[in-house]
């Protein structure tokens, strides 16, 4: 079975192999790139139909992990098929296509370890790609470090987990022995649980992402931030609450209060920003916490709600990401306000993004509905089994996010696509064909996923087993109303409305026809917010950094190191006095 390990080792080796081909030779790197995923991709496919479920102490092959290694060979290749296009002749490909195929070679091992001393392996290697890949853009290079240092810092809490675990069990071995999550134990699932959290972007370990997605180039952060990160920290928490720790109310708890709490704060972060890369990323946050939330839930409902969002997650969010890309690229810019009109100059993109937001802000019948759906219904029943007030202040605030994430995707599609241009956009076109295939195709699984969820994705890729009698939305009889009405519509407007069809005119204030700088902006209708006192306050704390981490932590380390700079006087007297305070402070402790 050992052979499970081949679309790794075959990833890694050609981008060993890559970094002997010259850097001028960019076609060929492409080539490579394109190959290597592809082949992945392949062996993804022809191993999760042969389904080799198989056990030992080093490898474990299951459903969930032959899916993760699916999910990653399916968006590692289309998004190299993105790139071949999006980058300029300039950029340096070769580097992007090193660290790209170690980035997936990694991620398609950590699905199959059952093994700690193998899980700590890859998953800290995945730490040097994920720097380098990120670095690629020169105003990404703090984001990078900002990135390094949270999952480092995460990774180095989950070694000492691991320890812990083995001194309690034995056992390098990740499944097979649960444990409760009580006195060191809890200490363990909550240095794992931080592990996961920072590799996913969750709450309050989650700050790197909004950085990582405005200043990275755009293939980078679809590959990292609305995939593979997702995949694997998410993937990581499954495993550890169902194979390594024995379920309890406190862990339910701390889950579920996690989970609300990434999905309400990312998403009002989200909705007053106005660079659309930072709006994604924060949106890549608040969904993490719908996942959380369906594993914490402890029922299999909810449990596999959490894993289908995942996967429903990669799709949208890839293709707002993929679409944005296009966007910037055909108009050189990421800002909102300076967007508009882009419907009629770049259709595929506008309905790739436009079916990509609905399924996100969690509207029937696409994919995030379902997911979304399964996740409330964990929750109902998780509050039938033990009637915890935590639960509905859960479901409450999981509804309102995916309203607010509506509204917040109503200011995105209006101010790029729907509202007036800013200023001309007559030379504007579509996007290469290369870059427009993943996010048509993506956004059309989006569909597929949401109308078929039960025959495809569920049956098909989770293997979810209901029990009707919670009730489950059933999908097909929606689609077909809401497809009726649709057609009704447009035979009513063709046959007896289209000659009383309203006039075109020019838009006009008191009479007077109003100036193109004076049209109404989609991306400022949200900063009424920050009217609101509470708010305001918050917002401004968030803009000074004082709910980062990674900042605190900062200003703290220069303020211990600026007293004990000033400690350094160069007197030989003031070393001997602090020399002898250390000594005493040593036995002081030590007896």
């Amino acid at each position: 079975m050992y052979q499970i390990f081949i679309p790794t080792l075959f990833t890694i080796a050609l981008g060993f192999y890559a970094m002997l081909v010259p850097k001028k030779n960019t076609y060929l790197h492409k080539i490579i790139l394109v190959c290597a995923t592809l082949n992945n991709f392949i062996l993804g496919i022809y191993l999760f139909i042969k389904q080799p479920y198989y056990t030992s102490d080093f490898i474990r092959v299951d459903n969930l992990a032959l899916l993760t290694l699916l999910a990653v060979g399916f968006f590692g290749f289309f998004i190299s098929v993105y790139s071949l296009k999006y980058f300029s002749d300039d950029f340096n490909f070769k580097g992007y296509s090193i660290y790209t195929l170690f980035t997936i070679g990694a991620a398609s091992a950590v699905g199959f370890v059952n093994n700690f001393i193998l899980l700590v392996f890859f998953w800290g290697f995945l730490g040097l790609p994920l720097y380098l890949l990120i670095s690629l853009s020169q105003e990404a290079t703090a984001a990078a470090k900002k990135a390094f240092i949270f999952i480092g810092g995460s990774d180095a809490l989950m070694i000492v987990g691991i320890a812990i675990i083995y001194f309690t069990r034995g056992t390098w071995t990740i499944s097979g022995f649960p444990i409760p999550a009580a006195g060191f134990g809890f200490l363990a699932f909550i240095f794992l649980l931080v592990a996961s959290l920072a590799k996913a972007g969750a709450v309050p370990v989650h700050t790197w992402v909004p950085d990582v997605s405005q200043k990275a180039f755009i293939p980078v952060t679809a590959l990292l931030i609305a995939t593979l990160d997702k995949l694997l920290g998410i993937y990581l928490l499954a495993r550890i609450v169902n194979d390594v720790f024995i379920n309890s109310p406190s862990v339910t708890s701390i889950l579920l209060i996690v989970g609300a709490s990434t999905i309400i704060i990312a998403v009002m972060m989200a909705l007053v920003q106005h660079d659309f890369k930072k709006l994604l990323g924060y949106h890549a946050v608040s969904q993490v916490g719908y996942m959380v939330v369906g594993i914490g839930t402890g029922n299999p409902v909810g449990f596999i709600g959490g894993i289908f969002h995942m996967i429903n997650h990669t799709l949208y969010k890839s293709t707002l990401f993929l679409s944005g890309g296009a966007v910037e690229k055909q108009t050189g810019t990421a800002n909102l306000d300076e967007l508009g009109g882009l419907s009629k100059l770049m259709p595929l993109t506008f309905l790739s993004a436009l079916v990509a937001s609905l399924s996100i802000s969690g509207i029937p019948p696409f994919n995030g509905f379902v997911s979304k759906w399964l996740i409330y219904q964990g929750l109902i029943t998780s509050f039938n089994n033990n009637h915890s007030l935590i639960t509905i202040l859960v479901l409450v605030t999981a509804m309102i996010g995916s309203a607010l994430t509506l509204a917040s995707f109503m200011k995105l599609i209006h101010a790029t696509y729907l509202a007036a241009p800013k200023k001309p956009m007559d030379f504007i076109k579509e996007a290469h064909w290369a870059m427009l295939l993943p996010m048509v195709l993506f956004s059309g699984l989006c569909i597929i996923f949401g109308v078929f969820s039960y025959q495809i994705p569920l049956k098909l890729l989770i293997k979810g087993n209901f029990d009707t009698s919670i009730g489950i939305w059933q999908p097909t009889l929606a689609t077909f109303m809401v497809i009726s009405g649709l057609v009704l519509g447009f035979v009513l407007y063709f046959i007896f409305f289209k000659k009383y069809a309203v006039r075109f005119d020019d838009s006009f204030v008191g009479g007077e026809t109003q100036r193109s700088d004076e049209n109404p902006s989609g991306t400022e209708f949200y900063n009424t917010i920050t009217n609101i006192k509470i708010f305001d306050m918050l917002y401004k704390g968030a803009e000074q950094k004082f709910f980062d981490i990674y900042d605190l932590s900062s200003r703290f380390i220069f303020f211990i190191g600026g007293i004990a700079s000033k400690m350094h006087t160069g007197i030989i007297h003031t070393y001997l006095a602090w020399c002898l305070i250390g000594i005493l402070f040593l036995f002081w402790i030590l007896l």
